[in-house]
């Protein structure tokens, strides 16, 4: 199981990295002005949003611009924790990735829900965003195994070397 476990924290491990990256430089041009990013990254955006026939980038909807603030806000700040968790191999490492994992399935169930139900989403963009569903699905499950990382606690324990005996 310390294989497969190694194996899912690998592909979770390169989620969190794009998500990381993806979520303040891509992400955040739905919540704040264009002016604020470089036009490289504006450009992108735009390329994205032509080539794949992106809707809810182009006409903002409420509720996606409300999913991408609570990506920014809450999901990100997770991915960052997430992957700290993983290098570190720290023990709280399950409870962030099961919390990240039931929130990414949620904003994810919202998105393909219009997506599937408008008729208006090409095979083409429902493409890029089922991984994301099936990412959320992986960091909930992960969340759920045991801690891989190989912690030793020190909690009430002495050195033994340095004791004074009592008389």
């Amino acid at each position: 199981m310390g294989a497969f476990l190694n194996l899912v924290d690998a592909v979770l491990f390169l989620f969190f990295v794009v998500i990381a990256v993806a979520a303040p430089l891509i992400d955040a041009q739905m919540c704040l002005p264009a002016g604020l990013l470089p036009d490289l990254l504006v450009d992108l955006n735009n390329w994205y949003t032509r080539e794949y026939g992106d809707y809810l980038v182009a006409e903002k909807p409420h509720f996606f611009v409300g999913i991408v603030w609570l990506e920014l806000l809450f999901q990100w700040p997770l991915a960052l924790l997430n992957l700290y968790g993983i290098l570190g191999g720290k023990p709280w490492f399950n409870t962030t990735c099961l919390i990240y994992g039931v929130s990414c399935f949620t904003c994810m169930a919202a998105i393909l829900s219009e997506l599937m139900g408008s008729q208006k989403a090409s095979d083409k963009l429902l493409m890029t965003y089922f991984p994301f569903m099936g990412l959320g699905v992986l960091a909930f499950l992960r969340g759920l195994l045991p801690h891989s990382g190989k912690t030793t606690t020190t909690i009430g324990k002495r050195p033994l070397l340095g004791r004074k005996k009592r008389v």
